[in-house]
């Protein structure tokens, strides 16, 4: 009786020591240490976001301030007489496009300035004038032959240094010397503009146009239409082949020593550098094969082999990620295995697999290096019409633009930069887009 009554009394006592063990001032300090630890590493955390959005600000924001003036180009309105004498009777469109419309309409500027003599003041007067002037004259004489014989007004470009200039990118006061433009081609220019005669507007030319020498004709639409078509060929064969690889390996494949070995080597041919993919592409397809080079077709045969990886893996995850309920739900009413993949599980995985399928052809649109190593980094002046004509893409002329030092390609570069980024951007979220919309939560 008596240890009955003397232990409820010693409870409280060792109670009380518990209470007195956590808070005196060593635990105390050890707290206060841990705590501290905790708030060191919340701020490391966001000094990291930090740190990176600020990276990405100054990255952006460089790219911006050097390529927003891209959109907009100089341009010249002049009234042009297109000569009848300069055409055959009765002429077909070959003729209508063999015409000499620089000629053309290099006479209808020369006229702007009848005081100009000699052969140097009327080079350095012609030199204000776009070499490719004369595309827009062809261009609309093409549309309408009826316009030969009359005058009509059209706008043609300014050289590039010219454009510079009215942007305000070539100081004026600095010497003669350091100018890419002389004191009385400034003159010239500001006459012209004074007559109302030059005007900004939308670069159209930046998305209608293919590459060119000239910087105020290059444009990017042949190398977003040799993106899209090596994204087509890249989409067609990658999907469906990594779609069913990955059905095998994850629904039908027996788990032995092949299969892993297997899923080892795509695992590791996903962290491949992407030149590698080029080589093959270049030995196998082009010297094996005879494909042709610098063509969509091989480009997005290259990618294709690149992109496989990321969709079987990510196609992988989301059948994975489908309950096994699922299947034995439909195995357990007399479906097949095949039945129950096709019918049931597959759908409700292919949510996950577009998005991945997404983000594989959103890195495909952004590599370089595997289409380099194929050719497709030639100069090309027409927007390719089929998979196997010769075609540069998006990422490819970004890194030939850059490797030219005219101040117009400069701003050209940024500017299919910010091309790029959009579609990746667009991609991207079609993807979150995808994933929000159909996902299912078991």
């Amino acid at each position: 009786m008596t240890e009955m009554v003397g232990t409820p009394s010693e409870a409280p006592a060792r109670v009380v020591g518990a209470r007195g063990h956590h808070t005196s001032p060593e635990a105390q300090a050890r707290l206060r240490k841990r705590y501290a630890a905790e708030r060191r590493f919340k701020a490391y955390g966001v000094a990291a976001i930090v740190a990176a959005l600020t990276i990405l600000v100054i990255l952006l924001g460089s790219i911006v301030s050097k390529g927003y003036s891209a959109f907009v180009q100089t341009d010249l309105t002049l009234e042009v007489t297109i000569p009848a004498e300069a055409f055959p009777e009765d002429p077909d469109a070959a003729a209508i496009s063999r015409a000499d419309y620089q000629s053309i309409v290099t006479d209808s500027f020369m006229a702007l300035f009848p005081e100009v003599e000699g052969r140097t003041d009327r080079r350095a007067v012609r030199g204000i004038l776009s070499g490719g002037a004369g595309y827009e004259l062809r261009a609309r004489v093409m549309d309408d032959p009826s316009l030969i014989g009359q005058t009509i007004t059209v706008q043609v470009p300014v050289a590039s240094d010219f454009d510079q200039l009215n942007k305000g990118f070539i100081d004026r006061d600095l010497p003669g010397s350091q100018r890419r433009v002389t004191d009385q081609q400034i003159a010239w220019f500001d006459r012209l503009e004074e007559a109302g005669l030059i005007a900004m507007s939308f670069n159209t030319r930046l998305f209608a146009n293919a590459d060119s020498r000239d910087p105020e004709l290059a444009g990017l639409w042949g190398a977003i239409k040799g993106s899209f078509y090596a994204l087509v060929v890249t989409l067609l064969l990658s999907f469906p082949i990594g779609v069913a690889a990955a059905i095998y390996l994850e629904e039908f494949a027996p788990k032995n020593r092949w299969t892993d070995l297997v899923e080892v080597n795509i695992n590791n041919l996903a962290a491949v550098p992407s030149i590698v993919f080029g080589l093959l592409g270049l030995a196998v397809f082009l010297q094996v094969f005879g494909l042709p080079r610098s063509a969509p077709l091989v480009g997005g045969m290259v990618l294709a082999l690149m992109t496989l990886p990321t969709i079987i893996i990510a196609s992988r995850a989301s059948l994975k990620a489908v309950p096994p309920s699922i299947r034995e739900a439909a195995l357990g009413m007399g479906a097949s295995r095949l039945q129950a993949m096709f019918h049931h599980t597959l759908p409700l995985a292919m949510p996950g697999i577009l998005t991945g399928t997404i983000i594989g052809m959103a890195q495909a649109l952004g590599e370089t290096a595997p289409l380099l190593m194929i050719g497709m980094n030639a100069f090309i002046v027409d927007a390719p019409s089929g998979f196997t004509d010769p075609a540069t893409a998006l990422p490819v002329q970004v890194y030939i633009w850059a490797d030219s030092p005219e101040r117009g390609f400069v701003e050209r570069t940024s500017a299919a930069i910010m091309v790029l980024i959009g579609f990746l951007i667009l991609m991207n979220g079609t993807a979150i887009w995808l994933r929000k919309k159909f996902e299912r939560r078991w």
